[in-house]
């Protein structure tokens, strides 16, 4: 299409002079006066100043006519890359858009007189639609390729582009809008289809713990409760010697350890011989075997034990009286994980198995309290296993032995009777501890199936009543749940795969008393898996 734009006034009044069939002589006379008057008086087109511009506007790939009164000598366009000028005669400029955009015009004519326009070129409507669908099928055949076998949609409305369409999980619904979004903004309005169940995952740990001492001890107290009118000792300090006196009625030994062997001989010849010969073994063995279950992702904890109490003081403030707190510990077997399964169809796991006991031959004295020492071992670490492999997590070899040696000088070092003279004690131990874990996935007893029994020492007693205890049971459209839709739309799953609000557990461990007096401990609660 080509539009003229004539820069004479009198000009249009010849055309609807031309519309209104006007006789052609007419016409040609009102274009000699028009010409006659641009001798004499410039035109308003040739007002010097790029104020006085006029405006222009076409579309790209479309052209424009301008049509002037005096010959052009000279065009110049500001930027070629958006339109282009062509003089076709010595009065007609014939101006095509190239790309979109705004540029100047500036006609030069052969009485140096200019003419000045701005020119304005817009994308055709066509070609918009055209570079639109051109966008829409390229993510379309992106979207055909990178996910095979899901229906998808793709609409625009300007530069913004709407998904729909159903897809099978999460992963292929963001990769769906990383690949829109090259084309424009992108509103996601697709759907996912309702994913299975997580897994369950079962972790095993085994705890296998023996501890085994030996000790052994040799001494020997010499004294005399008047040999020789001589009152006296011989020891070597290790094993505690009698405290010997003399009084009005006699001489007297006092023993505060008798060891195990004891000689005495009274009479005119008073000697005797306390003697330490002992030799001990024990083995404490401990197996614990911990089974937890959790989902995928999800943190499980499990303590099989107690809490035992203990006294803390705490100072008062302002010079009041200082105050005692009674304050929990756990011990027992414990066991927090969190399984997770990889794309591999690995399980990585983050366990944390320990197990604790009291020990009172370590224990020490606060305010009148026993408090016994825990004894714990422990695992923290992070591992990955098939599912039913198994890892040895943990393992010790502990092997300790102390030995004291005590003699008295000269006497102790003479052959055979120096043994009389020397004490000497042994202790040995040797303590052994694995930790062994196995995760499985395993799947939930289906419904209406039997469960394990249990096997119990003794029978419980007799029930009072024949109802069931499973009673109510009825299932109605009320109480029954919906069953589960094909597909959701993505921020409804997203929404649904949250976590939940954490269990409010019960973490109050202090019990503060008033005053002074020492608080009675309360007794340990004991807690089963």
């Amino acid at each position: 299409m080509k539009t003229k734009a004539l820069v004479s006034p009198l000009l249009p009044g010849c055309a609807q002079l031309y519309r209104g069939l006007v006789p052609l002589l007419l016409c040609a006379l009102l274009l000699s006066a028009a010409g006659l008057s641009a001798q004499t008086a410039p035109p308003a087109a040739q007002i010097s100043g790029q104020e006085a511009a006029q405006p222009l506007t076409l579309a790209v790939g479309k052209s424009i006519l301008i049509e002037g009164l005096q010959p052009v000598k000279r065009i110049a366009v500001g930027a070629p890359e958006i339109a282009e000028a062509t003089a076709i005669s010595h009065t007609e400029i014939l101006v095509n858009g190239k790309a979109a955009g705004e540029t100047s015009l500036i006609l030069w004519d052969i009485n140096g007189g200019r003419q000045f326009y701005n020119l304005s070129v817009h994308a055709g409507a066509s070609q918009v639609d055209r570079l639109q669908t051109d966008r829409m099928q390229a993510v379309l055949r992106q979207l055909a390729l990178e996910l095979p076998g899901q229906k998808l949609q793709v609409s625009g409305e300007g530069d913004t582009l709407f998904l729909r369409g159903t897809v099978k999980d999460l992963s292929a619904a963001d990769r769906a809008v990383k690949i829109a979004s090259t084309a424009g903004k992108v509103v996601n309005l697709l759907n996912v289809d309702v994913p299975q169940a997580e897994p369950q995952i079962l972790l095993k740990v085994h705890f296998a713990s023996i501890d085994l001492t030996k000790a052994s001890q040799m001494g020997i107290n010499i004294f005399s409760l008047g040999l020789a009118n001589t009152l006296g000792g011989i020891t070597t300090g290790q094993f505690s010697p009698p405290t010997i006196t003399s009084s009005s009625t006699g001489n007297a030994a006092t023993f505060s350890n008798e060891l195990n062997i004891l000689a005495l001989k009274p009479g005119a010849l008073p000697v005797g011989v306390d003697i330490q010969a002992m030799e001990s073994t024990g083995v404490a063995e401990v197996l614990a075997e911990p089974n937890l279950l959790a989902a995928n992702g999800k943190q499980a904890s499990f303590l099989a034990g107690g809490e035992y109490p203990y006294p803390v003081v705490q100072s008062g403030s302002g010079g009041s009286v200082p105050t005692i707190t009674i304050m929990f510990k756990d011990y027992g077997v414990r066991l927090n994980f969190i399984p997770t399964i990889t794309p591999r169809g690995t399980i990585r796991l983050q366990v944390a198995p320990e197990v604790s006991a009291l020990d009172f031959s370590n224990e020490i004295e606060i305010s009148g309290f026993e408090v016994p020492a825990i004894t714990s071992r422990k695992v923290n670490t992070e591992v990955e296993l098939a599912d039913g492999q198994s890892f040895v997590i943990g393992g010790l070899l502990d092997n300790r032995m102390t030995e004291t040696f005590q003699k008295i000088p000269f006497l102790g070092d003479i052959p055979i009777l120096g043994k009389f003279f020397q004490s000497m004690s042994k202790s040995r131990t040797n303590t052994e501890l694995i930790v062994i874990v196995t995760p499985e996935i395993v799947a939930p007893i289906p419904a209406g199936a039997p469960l394990p029994k249990l096997n119990y020492p003794q029978g419980f007693l007799p029930p009072n009543s024949s109802i069931d205890m499973h009673q109510p049971d009825a299932k109605t459209p009320a109480n029954t749940p919906a069953p589960a839709p094909a597909a959701l739309p993505v921020e409804k799953l997203i929404d649904s795969m949250k976590p939940e609000t954490p269990l409010q557990l019960d973490d109050n461990k202090t019990a503060p008393t008033g005053g002074s007096a020492p608080a009675t401990p309360a007794a340990p609660a004991n807690q089963g898996p």
